[in-house]
């Protein structure tokens, strides 16, 4: 079985939406401990959250246990700088990374299970849904040193574009779940939620 750490994206500034997306109400806790529950229930060998956006209030007001936290001072920079800033902590035995955003709490075990059971041997996998594709990723250690040299919010897509052949893909039946950048999409994910 491969050594597997999670990673949860969750250090954006929010700037969309105009307050920290992390803590905005969702179930009976807030949108990260909603995506944080689902990444404990993935069974990670390890599981890291980068943060940086309101990074004390989220310290305060999420339950980060179980997670090892990466505190990322260059999250104006984007999703690229949070992954720089989590590598210094994933396991050196780890054979790859999980990647999840923190504001995506609809992935669910089932897909992460599956991409990694897909992906492992791989060196970049990521998720199929129905409309396109989508987290979770797999990264594999052997990206670690490109990970570590990626910029801005599409760095790892780059990755994926440029992977070809060598791209992995695991199917699941069902669309891209929804992640929130404005008020509309936060509302949206509610109304899912409630259905």
């Amino acid at each position: 079985m491969p050594l597997v750490t999670g990673l949860v994206l969750a250090a954006g500034g929010s700037t969309r939406l105009g307050r920290p997306k992390q803590l905005l109400p969702f179930g009976d806790a807030t949108l990260l401990d909603a995506t944080l529950a689902t990444a404990r229930g993935c069974g990670f060998d390890q599981l890291v959250v980068a943060i940086g956006g309101a990074a004390d209030e989220v310290e305060r007001t999420v339950d980060l246990t179980g997670c090892e936290v990466a505190r990322n001072p260059e999250f104006g920079q984007g999703c690229s700088s949070s992954i720089a800033a989590a590598l210094p902590l994933v396991d050196p035995r780890a054979d790859g990374v999980v990647l999840l955003l923190g504001d995506q709490p609809g992935v669910s075990p089932a897909a992460v299970a599956g991409l990694v059971a897909a992906a492992a041997d791989a060196e970049i996998g990521v998720t199929r849904y129905r409309d396109g594709i989508g987290h979770p990723f797999w990264l594999g250690r052997s990206l670690f040193g490109r990970l570590a040299e990626l910029h801005g919010d599409k760095g790892v897509w780059k990755l994926v574009d440029a992977a070809g052949d060598a791209l992995v893909t695991h199917d699941v039946d069902g669309d891209v779940p929804r992640d929130v950048d404005t008020w509309d999409d936060y509302q949206a994910l509610l109304a899912d939620d409630a259905r």
